[in-house]
């Protein structure tokens, strides 16, 4: 084998991808913390799962293809390895473009550009990750005579590499266990690998899109249609119907303008983008479609959308200077959230990372000049941040909360008053760093000194407390984070944890100087959330 055209680059992609598949979980079990909430696995398949279908032919160039690919993993991207891997296929992509075939050569030199648009990526590179079995896999490879030797050293050196991490990072050789993203990463190379052999790729069947979950109770017989539809479509302009090289496409812009609101429209080749608000979808696709003939169409019913976003504000006023989208899991806390001033509030958290596209949509939402971003771990910042890149209709500003209870201090502590965003994204960042956030789960393994069974508290990245039951283990672990200097002590009891009065006169006994605050949050994983502010 000595080169790779577009059509077996996206089998390697595809290979990567089923590989992944099948050893999703085992990267989800390599979880540093001995409880329920690894999602590394997940993360990186939706990623690379949303790149093996482009909308460029097989026919075309590696570089379109590649560009392609590229495009799919970026708005699926979720959680730190799931953005970090579309940056090393982004950089693939840059390092391929304008190429039909890439030699042996050609394609060390894309991984390798692959290699520095992934560290470009992380802010604060650190080494013992996906980050250094990528680089040195690649390092490893360079000079490769054809093919089928590049891969087979890419994939030892990887392996190598991998078996590596622990002795770079503590938290992994404590844990007992080598990094999740690079072994995602290990497991995509061998597919590819295999791909390149010849080997049949097949996705898992839960590859197929998933069906949308409808709340039937939204919009019922006696409702009235008040938003309208949101209608997407991408449009192949056609010869037959249209002349392409005179075609002025502010012809149909403007039409779609005056006949509905909310337009977005490109064009890009023969090929015509079109999002748009309409309460009649039918009208408008019937007019367009005498242009050309449709690739995509997807028509929302947006009350559907307003009922699960509890949006009302934003479809029935203008654009407004600031918006706030928050991250939270579990319906109290989503319900608290709101109450505190959250416009949109996205469905995440550990195990639930949401992609690039659904943050977008919600930015859209929000209709603000500004909007505030305030995730809830480490992993959706990173999409958010990736997310924010992206968007160039307002000014997004992602505070880098870590933690819950760093998004629900920050939010509780915003004021607009003064008009000045960079004022008042410093004091949001400042609240940031005044809460501490602590969490409460059960051990589903043996680690160091915790037992499988054990609930455990945890603060960062120390396990600071075990008992054998979950409120036992969050009196303990209030004590280790020093809840005795709070003010406040607030806990978000999860679906499996216990909202009791006893647990509260509990900790106000302890804490006689704190207000204790003890609410529902409903979120998964977590039996508590402690915040200490």
């Amino acid at each position: 084998m000595d080169r790779i055209d577009a059509n077996l680059y996206l089998n390697l992609i595809r290979g990567g991808a089923a590989a992944l598949a099948a050893h999703r979980q085992t990267v989800n079990d390599l979880n540093v913390f001995p409880i329920p909430d690894g999602d590394t696995g997940d993360n990186m398949y939706m990623t690379i799962q949303a790149g093996t279908r482009p909308s460029t032919s097989s026919g075309s160039g590696i570089g379109e293809m590649a560009k392609a690919v590229s495009d799919g993993m970026l708005t699926g991207a979720r959680g730190n390895s799931g953005v970090i891997l579309s940056r090393i296929f982004a950089g693939i992509a840059k390092g391929l473009a304008g190429q039909r075939e890439a030699d042996a050569d050609a394609f060390a030199r894309a991984m390798q550009a692959g290699v520095e648009e992934s560290y470009h990526a992380v802010p604060e590179p650190v080494e013992g990750t996906i980050l250094t079995v990528f680089r040195e896999a690649v390092e490893a490879a360079a000079g490769s005579r054809d093919l089928d030797e590049y891969f087979d050293l890419l994939t030892g050196a990887m392996d190598l590499s991998l078996q590596h991490t622990p002795e770079l990072l503590d938290v992994l050789k404590k844990a007992g266990v080598v990094d999740s993203g690079g072994a995602g990463l290990l497991y995509i190379a061998e597919g590819m690998r295999a791909a390149l052999h010849g080997e049949a790729a097949e996705m898992p069947a839960d590859d197929a899109p998933a069906v949308q979950k409808v709340d039937l109770d939204a919009f019922t017989e006696d409702s009235v249609l008040e938003f309208g539809y949101c209608t997407e479509f991408l449009l192949r302009l056609q010869r037959a119907k249209v002349d392409l090289e005179t075609f002025d496409e502010t012809v149909l812009s403007d039409w779609l303008s005056q006949n509905g609101e909310s337009l977005v429209f490109f064009r890009d080749g023969s090929v015509i983008k079109v999002h748009v608000h309409t309460r009649t979808p039918g009208e408008i696709l019937n007019h367009c479609q005498l242009y050309g003939e449709f690739l995509t169409v997807k028509v929302e019913n947006m009350t559907l959308q307003h009922h699960e976003n509890h949006m009302e504000e934003r479809f029935r006023q203008g654009r407004k200077a600031f918006g706030v989208v928050a991250v939270a899991s579990g319906t109290g806390l989503t319900d608290t959230f709101k109450e505190l001033g959250a416009d949109v509030v996205i469905e995440g958290g550990q195990t639930m990372n949401p992609p690039v596209e659904r943050f977008l949509r919600a930015f859209d939402a929000v209709d603000a000049d500004t909007v505030f971003v305030l995730p809830d771990n480490s992993n959706i910042l990173l999409t958010a941040r990736q997310a924010a890149d992206l968007y160039d209709k307002s000014d997004i500003r992602v505070i880098p909360c870590k933690t819950l209870g760093e998004g629900y201090y920050a939010l509780a502590n915003l004021d607009t008053e003064s008009g000045d965003a960079d004022a008042i994204e410093a004091a949001l960042t400042e609240a940031v760093s005044e809460v501490k956030t602590g969490l409460v789960s059960r051990a589903i393994r043996d680690s160091g000194t915790v037992h499988e069974g054990e609930y455990i508290g945890i603060s960062g990245k120390d396990i600071l407390a075990a008992g054998p039951t979950p409120e036992e283990a969050l009196l303990a672990l209030a004590e280790s984070m020093g809840a005795a200097s709070s003010d406040v002590l607030l806990v978000f009891a999860g679906a499996g944890g216990t909202h009791s009065k006893r647990l509260q006169e509990d900790l106000a006994r302890k804490y006689p100087r704190a207000e204790v605050i003890l609410s529902s949050g409903g979120q998964p994983v977590y039996d508590y959330i402690l915040v200490l502010f």
